[in-house]
This record gives structure tokens, C-alpha cells and sequence, in this order.
């Protein structure tokens, strides 16, 4: 194996490890809830989803999940939120 590549391989890993060095700005994924899928997106600092909860709350448990958990610290959090 090309030792330059190994040496990539494990920059990567460091880098996967540090959460910060990553910053998401727009992205759209399909959350697979437990009636039904979902669509959220995710623009300028503000998630979208279009279950029933986040239309009256602006904030939902897809939405939670990704921002607060699966995603902490890797989304810009926009003032209005």
C-alpha cells in the first residue's frame, strides 16, 4: 500500500474525531421517523421538516435529532432559532 495514502487514511480518522473542524451549510436528508419518512432541510442556519410538529413549533424531535445530537456544534445555528 502507497504509504502516503496510510498516512491520509489516519489524518482522516483524527479528522472525523474532531467534530469542529466540520461545518455544514446546506443539506437535505430524508429522516425515516416512526410513521412516516420525513424530509428536513437544512439553509442559512434554519432547519425545515414537514411533519405536522415542526409547522406549529418551528422545532420537532427530526429536527432535534440532528441539530442537538447527531450534528452538535457541526451546524451554524442561525439568531432566530
Amino acid at each position: 500500500m502507497d504509504y502516503g495514502l496510510i498516512g491520509k487514511i489516519e489524518k482522516a480518522k483524527r479528522y472525523a474525531e474532531e467534530r469542529k473542524r466540520f461545518l455544514f451549510h446546506k443539506f437535505e436528508v430524508t429522516f425515516r421517523g416512526d410513521n412516516n419518512d420525513h424530509k428536513v432541510t437544512f439553509t442559512d442556519g434554519a432547519f425545515v421538516c414537514d411533519c405536522e410538529f415542526f409547522i406549529t413549533h418551528s422545532r420537532c424531535a427530526h429536527t432535534m435529532a440532528l441539530a442537538d445530537h447527531l450534528l452538535k456544534e457541526m451546524v451554524p445555528v442561525s439568531e432566530s432559532a
